[in-house]
């Protein structure tokens, strides 16, 4: 029987997709022990996976002293594989003193020398980032494996939790903020998205820094029945009620990963992200809307930016929010 780490620390969204990478290992080998390290946060996220060992927690804000108190307890473990999807140094280092007998990453991390298998990495030619993460088992199956889609497990606690937002007969989940400005959705096209469905009840989700912006957005609409829920779910919390939703609306972000990893109904907005990128949507019935303008402009970059670099920002501005029937 084969141990197993799986090494992402990133973002939110990058370790929801790295629950792909989880089930393609299953999927492929029943006989293995499986670990999982992500960053401090990220954890909750995996909470009720039958099959995950442990999560290990690297704690992002003590940085390396977070890290070299977890390279020793790492390497007592005594992993047979070590498959690190962060394609940045400080997992690179780790996964390099880790002491896996396997060590297996992408090119692009600065301490690929050192690593046993060395797998490329490529972004913008339409390949989703599961199938590149699902790269990363190639040497050890021996072959090149079909990813399977993001998975997260929610429990009865967390049904449990949403069951009186969830009994409305009917509602919509709005999920209109993002860490960079480019990659969100205009405040007034939110409102114009509000004002196209006034028979739908309407939750507004987020974390609780985003609980301004939803007050925002109530305070100006004339829509009598839609509620703030920012900061009174967590993550599962969340995912649990967009399983319920008609639809989720939601930006290039996080919530639309959650939305893949439950397979709930999801409208992805795409602003200066462009889904050729590889991180959209994964069900066969989501949609992505985009401006439908060329701009010379857009990408303007992989991750957003905190403002827009020509001053239009015309990618968000000139999306046209649908309705539930359009």
């Amino acid at each position: 029987m084969d141990k197993i780490l799986i090494v992402q620390t990133a973002f939110i969204g990058d370790a929801i997709l790295a629950s792909s990478l989880v089930q393609t290992v299953l999927r492929n080998r029943k006989d293995v022990e499986l670990h999982l390290l992500v960053r401090k946060g990220n954890e909750g996220l995996f909470k009720n996976h039958p099959n995950i060992k442990k999560v290990w927690i690297w704690d992002k804000a003590k940085k390396y002293k977070s890290l070299f108190g977890l390279i020793p307890t790492i390497r007592k473990a005594k992993f047979d594989w070590i498959f690190c999807v962060q394609r940045f140094g400080t997992m690179g280092l780790l996964t390099t003193l880790s002491g896996a007998k396997k060590k297996v990453g992408f090119r692009k991390n600065p301490w690929a020398l050192f690593f046993d298998f060395k797998i490329d990495h490529q972004i913008g030619d339409g390949t989703h980032e599961i199938s590149r993460n699902a790269m990363l088992l190639t040497p050890w199956l021996g072959t090149q494996p079909t990813a399977e889609p993001p998975h997260l497990v929610i429990g009865e606690k967390e049904l449990n939790k949403v069951r009186t937002y969830a009994d409305e007969k009917e509602f919509i989940c709005l999920f209109p903020a993002s860490v960079w400005f480019t990659k969100q959705l205009p405040f007034e096209k939110w409102l114009e998205l509000i004002a196209k469905h006034p028979d739908q009840k309407i939750y507004i989700m987020g974390a609780p820094g985003d609980k301004l912006l939803g007050d925002n957005l109530i305070s100006q609409t004339q829509h009598k029945n839609i509620e703030n829920l920012c900061g009174k779910l967590n993550l599962l919390e969340s995912a649990a009620l967009m399983t319920k939703a008609r639809m989720n609306y939601v930006n290039d972000s996080a919530p639309l990963h959650l939305a893949s990893a439950t397979q709930s109904k999801v409208t992805a907005f795409f602003c200066s992200t462009i889904p050729q990128f590889g991180f959209g949507p994964t069900q066969p019935d989501a949609k992505i809307i985009e401006t439908k303008t060329e701009l010379k402009c857009r990408p303007c970059g992989l991750h957003g930016k905190k403002s827009c670099p020509e001053g239009h920002f015309k990618c968000g501005r000139e999306i046209e929010v649908p309705t539930l029937k359009s």
